[in-house]
């Protein structure tokens, strides 16, 4: 394909992958109507990349499939793709053999992955590197690094100086879209954050069942 990817059919449908729609596959953030006929139309770019990364890892979750070979055959079966051509551009952009073991859950290699796919089913790469990063993002997906920014000590420090289940709710709640789960909170948090938030949370919920008691006797 050739041309400006702004223009073709995938960026149109904000579906950079291609993903063909099935009534089945409830897709977040799927367009009205959710086709075009064939493909999925979403809402945003970065919802058609959270569905492209979310495809991909499923390939390795439930298909076992862990390298270029395997994950390009099956997304651009050779009936009517030029699937060798489509492996050998997507290995060379990642640098790697094309049997070469891949980790579809590591954020760094999911993201030269969903680049080279882009750029073979659109033509081109039309995002700027946020859009990328957001739609990774919402499939879960961070990049290293991020668990020591300063959002991530600011949150963890209001936790400490708060020592409430609120403080540990917020906190939480601000953590969850840059940290790769709670393992990475917990390391922000450090031993003395985590300590405070298990007493907050220990004392919220006497609190909670002291004041469920008192409304019973009422």
């Amino acid at each position: 394909m050739s041309g400006d990817p702004k223009l073709s059919r995938g960026y149109r449908n904000r579906n950079p992958g291609n993903i063909e729609h099935l009534p089945t596959n409830k897709w977040l953030g799927l367009e009205t109507p959710p086709s075009d006929g064939r493909f999925c139309r979403f809402r945003s770019h970065q919802h058609g990349i959270r569905a492209l990364a979310l495809l991909l890892q499923s390939y390795q979750d439930r298909h076992g499939l862990r390298t270029v070979r395997g994950i390009v055959a099956r997304w651009a079966p050779s009936n009517e793709n030029d699937t060798r051509a489509y492996q050998a551009a997507v290995a060379a952009r990642l640098g790697v053999g094309l049997d070469d073991p891949i980790d579809l859950h590591d954020a760094a290699t999911m993201r030269g992955l969903v680049e080279a796919i882009i750029r073979h089913e659109l033509g081109g790469m039309p995002y700027a590197p946020e859009t990328i990063a957001e739609g990774l993002r919402m499939a879960g997906l961070v990049q290293p690094g991020l668990a020591h920014s300063g959002t991530v000590r600011a949150a963890a420090g209001s936790v400490v100086a708060g020592v409430t289940a609120a403080a540990v709710v917020d906190a939480v709640t601000t953590l969850a879209p840059h940290t790769e789960g709670l393992a990475a909170v917990l390391r922000a948090l450090g031993p003395w954050g985590v300590a405070a938030a298990v007493i907050g949370v220990a004392a919220w919920t006497i609190h909670q069942r002291l004041q469920r008691q008192r409304e019973v006797t009422r």
